[in-house]
């Protein structure tokens, strides 16, 4: 055999490796990562009409606290605000990355972010999405479709008022969805924070960019 039929022979023995776990066995070669077991989940609690409310949101209410309940100020679930959110464009292409739920009401769930990244974009030019919340810890996992619509400029205003100082000159300062050079964004963030900052060193007021804002998925 060549050397050059051999190195792929060598480089699949080299690389192949199994690992066990207590969650999940896996089967890890050059070319290919296979899930041979995963852990079973069971729960005590079942879903039927007799045990969800008439309501979903209100169903998702209870669960939503449920999950963010504790002891010692730990969530019995790490961030269950974490939703992933599904778009896709005009052509029906999707894309999907996890953004964080700051407010569910009678309306919908909303988020917030930046108006010109991709997601934007995609719902501005196909107003639909869909979002997942995964709750290992509780065994539950929460599926939302519907259209979207932006908020008003008063809501996301005041959401923008409510975060910290780093939050609110984030917003200003990156680019989202954008290429950027190494270095670039921290050099973005030093130049708003000085824009903003006042004779005294205190932080100035930071308005909110016209370019970011709150979406609301409204279920359908």
């Amino acid at each position: 055999m060549t050397a050059s039929r051999l190195l792929p022979v060598l480089l699949r023995t080299t690389f192949h490796r199994q690992i066990s776990s207590r969650v999940m066995d896996l089967d890890i070669s050059q070319s290919k990562i296979m899930v041979t077991s995963h852990n079973q989940y069971s729960s005590s609690t079942h879903l039927s009409p007799s045990t969800v409310l008439p309501s979903p949101l209100d169903q998702f209410r209870a669960w939503f606290e449920a999950a963010a309940s504790g002891t010692d100020s730990t969530p019995r679930v790490p961030e269950p605000e974490a939703m992933s959110l599904a778009t896709s464009t005009a052509a029906g292409v999707p894309s999907v990355r996890v953004v964080l739920l700051k407010q569910v009401d009678d309306k919908g769930f909303v988020f917030y972010t930046n108006y010109n990244s991709r997601k934007s974009g995609e719902l501005a030019e196909n107003p639909v999405a869909a979002l997942a919340f995964h709750w290992k810890e509780v065994q539950r996992q929460v599926r939302v479709v519907g259209t979207v619509e932006k908020v008003s400029a008063e809501e996301s205003t005041g959401y923008y008022k409510s975060r910290p100082a780093g939050s609110r000159i984030g917003a200003w300062a990156s680019p989202q969805s954008q290429v950027i050079g190494e270095g670039e964004l921290q050099k973005r963030v030093d130049e708003v924070a000085a824009k903003y900052k006042s004779e005294d060193g205190k932080e100035a007021d930071i308005p909110r960019p016209e370019f970011w804002g709150g979406w609301r998925v409204v279920p359908t």
